[in-house]
């Protein structure tokens, strides 16, 4: 499971109580120490308006609710049942829900905590990225409540369990500390010697990428502040330079290191581009250093076999292999995909508008504008607006419309090919972004969020609409996003819209890991996210929107108590103003009903305030 901070150490049962009724839903959850029964455990959970407390048994060899199945340790437990919607019922037969996971705040914002990470994990990762004196924090499997320091020494990794005891910190004897902090920062300074003699010294942390959602303002005050910007970057999405890799302040911490971790990381990742480099083919590259991988490019079909390099496009299909806990069937979300290509050349717009109609993509994202500081970014591969221009001899595109906002140019045309196969009008959509300055990022991520929510919406509309059509038609494919070289305005975008995705699908909750996000992307096209201050740009338009969507949940539990409806809660931009409302949020789906055993459990209700 990714996460357990489901799992709440030091909260009563009425402090439950108040927590899932005043910041969760119904279906909500937590898991906390039994307080009747020392060594137990509590599950609860918020049902039509009130909590019900269930019991989990701990015998030493097994966790269960006093019957029914038997796990190995309170996370399997509890992410069977999330799983397995139906399977925990009421004595009547009423099925108890568990949706969403009430998070508990991590003990430390240090970025050396990792939360729930296996041991098996730690190791993994430290033996392949760390060194020795390389340190991390981690919950405890075995003890729910505790902690591990794990530890590089000499090439293998030490564990030392760290006791949580009445608010206070040990590691099994000597000093109490009243933070994970101060213990760490004691031991920094006094190595602990292990029995057989080997001192283990904490000498650098390993940091953690994987962050809580909510949380992530923490995260990015944290990074700003080991970055060492007083001026520049700051944590509220404000900028007082952003040109090229501005904002890093003096310190090589925070940010730069994050992304100079994900640099490293590609260097041990090269895949195949033979396609790209062959004789035939180097004409049809704008950089002829940046090359689609041959396992994701996208081939053209229904090509000529006889012309050498005719299925050949710069272009790589992107998908977010995210966790398969949780994932769905929609195709306007949980299918979701992409196709990120390089800004035509004259001699690639057929290639470029075969892609489109062979793909069934109905909208365009183009995040550069033709021309910039005087360099040829993208050729124009489209009429102006009521010409009908024909490209090869073998697409012919139709300029419906034209219309602009402050930060983007919306472009409606027809597409038709002229073989039988391709001869079928379809509806294109062209979302020209033009707001992205020519130096660095913009200034304010509202404008991207806004951006993106319209993209978005167009894309789910047309999938419902073909979903619902009596006609044969194919399900609609994935946006095409491009910029100039198809990987660092592509990239950012890209992976702030995945992101957004993930925590639309998990709620505010959910852990995401937007280093890890990236590297996912960039095993399918090299590059992806070129520069530090894109890097920050993703985690600054997260937080953005993270906020937004705080406010308008503080908002609609403010309509609930006064009788209103707050219904246009935006993004804030400096620049544009969406006229349409953010997207609602999507629960996560349960599995099949099944009964389980009695459980024994207690209702209580709230108390108005």
């Amino acid at each position: 499971m990714a996460s357990r901070r489901w799992f709440h150490p030091n909260i009563t049962g009425l402090e439950a109580e108040r927590l899932l009724m005043e910041r969760g839903f119904d279906s909500s959850f937590l898991a906390r120490p039994s307080s009747s029964n020392p060594g137990d455990f509590t599950l609860s959970v918020r049902r039509n308006g009130e909590v019900t407390h269930i019991k989990i048994q701990n015998t030493g060899d097994f966790y269960d609710l006093y019957g029914g199945e038997k796990f190995a340790t309170l996370s399997e437990l509890v992410q069977f049942y999330m799983e397995n919607g139906g399977q925990l019922r009421e004595k009547n037969g009423e099925i108890i829900e568990l949706k969403y996971p009430l998070n508990c705040a991590d003990p430390t914002t240090e970025r050396w905590f990792h939360g729930h990470l296996s041991a098996r994990e730690a190791e993994r990762l430290m033996l392949e990225r760390g060194k020795n004196g390389s340190f991390l924090v981690r919950e405890s499997q075995s003890k729910p409540g505790d902690f591990v320091l794990s530890v590089r020494t000499d090439d293998r990794v030490t564990h030392v369990m760290i006791r949580s005891q009445d608010n206070k910190y040990d590691v099994g004897g000597g000093h109490k500390f009243d933070s994970l902090s101060d213990l760490i920062d004691h031991y920094k300074r006094n190595p602990m010697v292990e029995t057989s003699g080997s001192v283990v010294h904490l000498r650098q942390p390993f940091n953690a990428t994987r962050i809580n959602a909510s949380g992530i303002e923490s995260r990015v005050k944290q990074l700003h502040k080991e970055n060492g910007c007083s001026n520049g970057w700051l944590w509220n999405g404000t900028t007082g330079n952003n040109e090229g890799g501005a904002g890093r302040g003096k310190g090589k911490a925070g940010f730069w290191e994050e992304f100079e971790s994900l640099q490293q990381l590609e260097c041990r990742h090269l895949f195949s581009r033979k396609e790209g480099l062959r004789p035939e083919n180097r004409a049809k590259n704008r950089y002829k250093n940046i090359l689609p991988f041959d396992d994701t490019r996208v081939r053209l079909k229904d090509v000529d076999p006889n012309i050498p390099g005719a299925d050949y496009i710069n272009a790589n299909y992107i998908k977010n292999e995210e966790d398969p806990i949780n994932s769905g069937s929609d195709i306007t979300t949980f299918g979701k995909y992409y196709i990120a290509t390089q800004g035509c050349l004259p001699n690639t717009i057929q290639d470029f508008w075969h892609m489109v109609y062979q793909e069934n993509t109905r909208v365009i994202v183009m995040t550069t504008k033709e021309v910039e500081r005087a360099k040829n970014k993208c050729a124009r591969y489209w009429p102006e607006e009521g010409e009908v221009t024909e490209y090869g001899n073998e697409w012919k595109v139709r300029a419906v419309s034209r219309t602009s906002t402050a930060d983007y140019t919306l472009r409606e045309f027809l597409l038709q090919g002229t073989k039988p196969n391709f001869s079928e009008s379809r509806r294109i959509y062209h979302y020209h972004f033009q707001a992205w300055p020519d130096h660095g990022v913009p200034s304010d991520p509202g404008c991207v969020l806004n951006f993106l929510h319209d993209v978005n919406a167009r894309q789910e509309s047309i999938a419902a609409s073909l979903a619902s059509s009596n006609q044969n038609v194919p399900c609609i494919g994935p946006i095409l996003v491009h910029c100039s070289a198809g990987i660092g305005r592509t990239g950012t975008f890209i992976v702030i819209d995945m992101i957004l995705d993930q925590i639309k699908r998990h709620g505010l909750d959910c852990e995401i890991d937007i280093q890890r996000t990236i590297q996912r992307v960039r095993s399918q096209r090299s590059g992806m996210v070129q520069t530090e201050a894109q890097y920050k740009f993703v985690y600054l338009a997260v937080l953005h929107y993270i906020d937004t969507v705080s406010q308008r949940m503080q908002a609609e539990k403010k309509s609930l108590q006064l009788g209103r409806e707050y219904t246009n809660i935006r993004y804030k931009s400096e620049t544009n103003v969406s006229t349409n409302s953010i997207m609602s949020d999507t629960s996560i789906s349960t599995s099949t009903p099944t009964t389980l055993s009695t459980l024994s459990t207690s209702t209580y209700s709230l108390r108005p305030k």
